[in-house]
């Protein structure tokens, strides 16, 4: 489940979980700079698209695992690769856990929109996840060769 090559592949869990503190930081009131956290917009409207998104994010990463199957792997697993995943909602995105996971946390930005979520969404948390996209990408082209190359000339990067 846990590749065993290059554990870089691992810096986007720090950044999940600090992210996740942050949320959870202005819905239960932990321990975070006041000014950082407290909303700056309240409104039913945006709390409820935000709960649309975070819902979709929920539905599609359960879409995601359910596709991989066995194959489902933390990192970049050289060792003990699987078949390419292309068919169920791989046939729509070839990311569609980390699109998930865009969809979920910035549903619940717009549920508790403050500016440490803001930050953290656009400076940290989506470039890294572009990064490891970057780095899964380049190995799967270099593993699979023609057979990824035809998936992607079919299915967008995200959506």
């Amino acid at each position: 489940m846990f590749g065993k090559t290059d554990k870089g592949d691992f810096l986007l869990i720090p950044f999940m979980l600090l992210f996740l503190y942050v949320i959870f930081a202005s819905v239960f009131s932990l321990p975070f700079p006041e000014k950082l956290i407290r909303p700056l917009v309240e409104t039913p409207v945006l709390s409820w698209i935000g709960l649309l998104f975070s819902t979709i994010g929920i539905i599609g990463f359960g879409m995601a695992l359910s596709a991989f199957g066995n194959s489902f792997r933390v990192g970049i697993d050289d060792e003990k690769p699987d078949k390419l995943i292309s068919s169920g909602i791989f046939s729509i995105s070839r990311n569609p856990i980390y699109v998930s996971f865009v969809f979920f946390f910035f549903g619940f930005i717009l549920m508790k929109m403050n500016l440490a979520s803001i930050v953290m969404m656009f400076c940290f948390f989506i470039p890294v996840v572009y990064r490891q996209i970057m780095r899964e990408e380049k190995f799967l082209r270099s593993y699979y060769g023609d057979e990824y190359t035809e998936y992607c000339k079919k299915v967008r990067r995200f959506l």
